[in-house]
């Protein structure tokens, strides 16, 4: 009898054994079907991650980089000298009597708080916005090479040309920052010192107040696009030293060179060719029709500078033997 009632009692202890291993072999399949949206397949759970990882991976780098770049002080300096700098020259224009000798896109701000806009970016496209953009775009891997973070952070999966994408795209964020702060301070204090209506073109043309707002977007965009294809060029700079401020010194002097070299008659024939000949290039948007013509020869300049810097700094990051 004492045998009889050890057997029964042994067997309904191995009896659960089946049902704990059939729930634990269910959760394996639910992300493949929330992951892909359709029912779980052969390839649904390898097509998945291998599609999507990459970029989200460049998209959290990205943010990464965008977080630091806009939370560092000397960053947001910059930024608030920039929309300073429209504050007091709409304050200069208020409380002076304009210049007849003065550009007449200047002149006409007394008339037009809305043409306060284009003076400040025709005045800050010459060297306040590319000082800027050469800090942060110097930075960008000397400064990662100088910190000793740069090997650090090529260990994360990532990889090298990733990495030099999402830097470029960070230096394009922020050029497009600059200028779009420079162009919100203009119309806030264009709009709170001068009078706001219909805008006189530079081709002498009256378009209505909303189309003025219009080419305002067109000649930040077309500014933020030459001060990214400087951005490359820093980018490109940046990957051949360890010294950051080497790397936007060298930039700066690039550009200063860049307006000396147009400045003389004897190399005219080589201004075309040169950056800075087009950044002022946005005037066309004040003329009726737009002169879409100069402008898209400016944007095909700023995208050959992209494409040749940029393949310059993937040739160096690429090959180049990180120790720091």
């Amino acid at each position: 009898m004492s045998t009889v009632r050890t057997a029964r009692t042994a067997t309904p202890v191995a009896a659960p054994t089946p049902p704990v291993d059939r729930p634990a072999e269910q959760p394996a399949e639910q992300p493949a079907e929330r992951s892909t949206g359709r029912p779980a397949g052969p390839g649904a759970a390898v097509m998945a991650p291998g599609s999507r990882g990459p970029v989200r991976a460049a998209l959290r780098l990205l943010r990464s980089e965008l977080g630091l770049t806009f939370r560092r002080p000397r960053n947001i300096a910059m930024l608030v000298v920039l929309a300073f700098v429209p504050v007091l020259i709409g304050i200069v224009l208020r409380v002076v009597d304009s210049d007849a000798e003065a550009p007449s896109i200047i002149t006409q701000v007394a008339g037009n708080g809305l043409m306060l806009t284009f003076a400040s970016l025709t005045l800050l496209v010459e060297l306040l916005l590319p000082l800027a953009v050469a800090v942060v775009a110097g930075d960008s891997i000397a400064g990662e090479a100088n910190g000793g973070t740069l090997r650090y952070l090529l260990t994360a999966p990532a990889g090298r040309t990733r990495l030099l994408v999402v830097k470029f795209a960070n230096v394009a964020v922020f050029a497009l920052a600059a200028c779009s702060v420079v162009a919100v301070a203009a119309l806030v204090t264009g709009f709170a010192l001068f009078p706001v209506g219909p805008v006189t073109l530079l081709s002498g043309t009256t378009v209505p107040l909303a189309d003025g707002l219009l080419r305002v977007l067109i000649v930040t965009g077309y500014s933020a696009a030459g001060m990214a294809a400087l951005g490359a060029v820093g980018l490109a700079v940046s990957t051949l030293t360890e010294v950051p401020i080497g790397a936007v010194a060298a930039t700066v002097v690039t550009v200063v060179f860049s307006h000396v070299f147009s400045l003389i008659p004897q190399l005219e024939a080589v201004q075309p060719y040169l950056l800075t000949s087009w950044w002022g290039a946005f005037d066309g948007a004040l003329r009726d029709p737009v002169a879409s013509d100069v402008m898209t020869q400016g944007l095909l300049v700023f995208a050959a500078y992209a494409v040749v810097f940029g393949s310059i700094a993937w040739g160096r990051f690429s090959g180049r033997d990180i120790t720091s």
